[in-house]
């Protein structure tokens, strides 16, 4: 037994992650003879008297064993080790440090300084042979975690490249999208047309805007596709040009009469067209919520169409309010939808505000939604601002939008696209 345990450890070995070896200590004869075993087992060997000259010999050139004596003149070999894992090193190194101390307290002093494993000296070759060997395993799942986390570093460098150039492709599409509502708000004789868009990220499926035909007639909408994100976007960016406030040749809302004049159509034709028209288009599974609206300048006459959007809310003068609409099929869901117009006569003063359920779904601070009487609560704030005489046009919606954000819950965020649109008819006179 004790021939074939000799004959094995004589035999050469193949280096495998560990085929460096630094020996360190002041005694020739020791030097040479662990030198003399370790190049037997195939592994490149250089020796070092001192702990000083071992430093600069790893300052130059990287091994992946050191086997350092303890006690030497000079710098000894506990504070080799220290000043060893102290050097700015790629791969790792094991440090065994070779002693005469077996004392617990000794050991967990060379430990606490870095190094790996002991040998007492003098060296049993089965046992130097037995700790190179699990050495090596431990380099190898080391410098096997080093390749994989440089692989990912890599991998990650190339998805930061990706997501920069993805981020500011939606910084670029959310500058085209806002500019589909070129205006904030404007104004159609004593009457204004507010917008609000405020998406939940880069870009959204929310989508508001205005267009007029003629002097005294003024068409408006609110729509949100569904889903999040860059479908959504493009849907609505296709949606916008069917509602164009610039190419009346391509609204779907203006009629183009015998005389060459332009007029508005009916509010339930546009949705019933809409919704042909989406459902006709085989290659898309989106649909959409949409509150549409005309109102007649001249006498006042209010109409709107409801298409699962939520219930547009009716501000008059007088202080009344009152959710108005019959709920209604989103567009797109179903062929040959019939939709219900809503209709009243408004009188100076008087205001309609369109919203998306990014308003009224608002998860709260509570884990509640804000939900319809919320909105109330935050439309009394608005009209109770500015020291009681309440806000008009865009500077309502910003507030309106300010105090939708003091109840948010913060944690969460915005979780959906808010926009709104508010028609105020004929204020001359009607603000304070």
């Amino acid at each position: 037994m004790l021939s074939n345990e000799n004959n094995r450890i004589r035999n050469p070995v193949e280096p495998q992650s560990i085929r460096n070896v630094l020996i360190v200590d002041d005694s020739r004869l020791q030097r040479e003879i662990l030198a003399r075993s370790l190049r037997k087992w195939g592994y490149r060997v250089v020796e070092a008297e001192s702990a000083e000259q071992a430093l600069l010999l790893c300052a130059s050139a990287s091994f992946d064993l050191v086997l350092s004596d303890w006690m030497m003149p000079g710098m000894n070999g506990l504070d080799f080790c220290c000043a060893y894992r102290n050097l700015p090193n790629e791969e790792y190194g094991y440090f065994i440090l070779l002693t005469s101390k077996s004392e617990k307290v000794e050991i967990a002093r060379g430990l606490d300084a870095g190094a790996d494993d002991f040998l007492t000296k003098p060296v049993n070759q089965s046992e130097l042979r037995a700790r190179i060997t699990a050495g090596d395993r431990i380099i190898a799942m080391q410098r096997e975690l080093s390749d994989k986390n440089r692989m990912i570093g890599e991998t990650l460098d190339k998805l930061q490249v990706a997501y920069d150039s993805i981020d500011a492709d939606l910084v670029q599409a959310r500058k085209i999208q806002q500019s589909m509502v070129p205006d904030r708000t404007r104004k159609f004789g004593n009457s204004h047309v507010s917008l609000l868009l405020k998406p939940c990220g880069h870009i959204g499926g929310d989508m508001v805007g205005m267009f007029a035909p003629n002097p005294d007639q003024v068409g408006f909408y609110s729509l949100d596709v569904s889903g999040h994100g860059i479908t959504s976007a493009m849907m609505t960016a296709r949606l916008g040009g069917y509602f164009s406030p610039s190419y009346f040749d391509q609204n779907l809302g203006i009629a183009h009469l015998a005389d060459q004049s332009r007029a508005l159509r009916e509010p339930e034709d546009v949705a019933k067209m809409l919704n042909e028209r989406q459902v006709a288009d085989t290659g898309i599974d989106e649909y959409y919520t949409l509150a549409y609206g005309t109102i007649d300048l001249p006498s006042g006459r209010l109409k709107l169409v409801q298409a699962g959007h939520p219930h547009p809310l009716v501000l008059r003068r007088d202080g009344s309010v009152e959710f108005v609409g019959q709920g209604g099929i989103p567009i797109g869901l179903i062929e040959n939808v019939d939709y219900t117009i809503y209709e009243t006569d408004f009188e100076p003063g008087d205001r309609l505000l369109l919203y998306s359920d990014g308003f009224t779904e608002c998860r709260l601070s509570n884990g509640e939604m804000l939900d319809a009487d919320g909105l109330l609560m935050l439309i009394d704030k608005c009209k109770a601002g500015h020291s009681g005489n309440g806000v008009f046009g865009p500077e309502f919606l910003d507030d309106l939008f300010w105090n939708l954000v003091q109840v948010m819950n913060t944690s969460k965020g915005m979780e959906d696209d808010v926009s709104a649109a508010l028609i105020e008819y004929d204020i001359s006179g009607g603000q304070p």
